[in-house]
């Protein structure tokens, strides 16, 4: 049992030593495109539209899908609109025990990445370029439940 114990021990040291070298081990690429995703979703938690600015490229595009499959409805955004409503409304109403960013990079190569981006009551798919040296989200396709708005 002794030994069984130990083993715990040392796993509980040895975890947090590995996940921060897994994390220093992401390219630049993959660090810078995490940042761009993350100024998108906490500028919109927060109200921050120079933060959700930063992380947009000038010809972004937001596809919002709802309903169900006999009854779709998508309605589109732009950059421009997204940045205006973030600096009307203020932070966002969600209370913040429910905010979540969970950001998982799919694929970079060359100058686009791809990642999905799992929020607190909708899920975002998205499409970044480096674009003069900066990763911006040029489109996003969001899938929201009925009930929350995003």
């Amino acid at each position: 049992m002794k030994r069984f114990a130990l083993g715990f021990g040392v796993l509980a040291i040895l975890l947090p030593i590995l996940a921060s070298a897994a994390e220093q081990q992401k390219s630049p690429d993959e660090q810078a495109v995490r940042a761009s995703v993350a100024d998108y979703i906490e500028g919109y938690y927060s109200g921050d539209a120079s933060r959700m600015e930063r992380s947009l490229h000038p010809h972004y595009l937001k596809h919002t899908i709802s309903g169900t499959e006999g009854k779709l409805k998508i309605t589109d955004k732009t950059g421009l609109e997204m940045i205006e409503e973030v600096r009307a409304n203020g932070p966002s109403d969600l209370p913040v025990s429910e905010r979540k960013e969970q950001i998982s990079v799919l694929d970079i190569t060359d100058d686009a990445a791809s990642v999905k981006l799992v929020a607190a009551h909708w899920m975002d798919y998205i499409t970044l370029l480096k674009w003069n040296g900066e990763w911006k989200i040029v489109s996003v396709v969001l899938r929201k439940s009925d009930s929350h708005a995003h």
